[in-house]
């Protein structure tokens, strides 16, 4: 139920922006693709470690040079430091992107964006889950293959997070996020 309710939400943004009409720059961005985070817990009981996933994000050009940005990623990791650990991270982002469009067909942009990041994590019989504020730094470059498609080939960003560490007495998680993939201009 869930999964057609996010197709059907989907399919009605993708009509609605297709009414805009033409224009040298796009009104709407549409993202989506593969992404890589490099999670460094702040503990000294666990090791850096990698999660792997999907990142989609939607930006409205509100001029040739400024749009707003909404990011949501997942990314999972079925093995965390070789213990046995299930961990995923959830991250829902919005800010301002800044975009420089004078190059032809590439669109290099940076970006910071601030919302909230949710991780959860299972093993030793134990589940467990939790909030808190999350925010990057970054950018990439888009590469417009026809009027209506790009290839997004890098977006790299410094990942933010505050989740509280026991052990550690510490609460900032300094990460890195790698994205790439394709984006629909509309």
């Amino acid at each position: 139920m869930k999964t057609k309710f996010v197709v059907c939400l989907v399919a009605l943004f993708c009509f609605a922006a297709a009414g805009l009409r033409a224009q040298d720059r796009s009104k709407v961005d549409i993202f989506a693709g593969y992404s890589y985070v490099q999670a460094n817990p702040s503990t000294s009981q666990l090791d850096s470690f990698h999660l792997n996933g999907g990142s989609i994000s939607g930006a409205y050009n509100l001029n040739n040079w400024l749009g707003a940005v909404a990011d949501f990623g997942g990314y999972t990791n079925g093995n965390i430091g070789g213990n046995g650990v299930d961990g995923s991270l959830y991250t829902y982002l919005f800010g301002p992107r800044v975009s420089y469009r004078h190059f032809g067909r590439i669109t290099p942009y940076g970006q910071v964006l601030f919302g909230v990041a949710h991780e959860t994590a299972s093993g030793f019989g134990v589940a467990g889950a939790q909030n808190a504020f999350a925010m990057t730094v970054g950018g990439g470059a888009d590469y417009r293959l026809t009027h209506r498609f790009s290839v997004r080939p890098f977006q790299v960003e410094y990942l933010l997070t505050r989740f509280p560490e026991v052990t550690a007495g510490n609460q900032t998680q300094n990460n890195l996020r790698v994205s790439a993939g394709f984006v629909v201009h509309f």
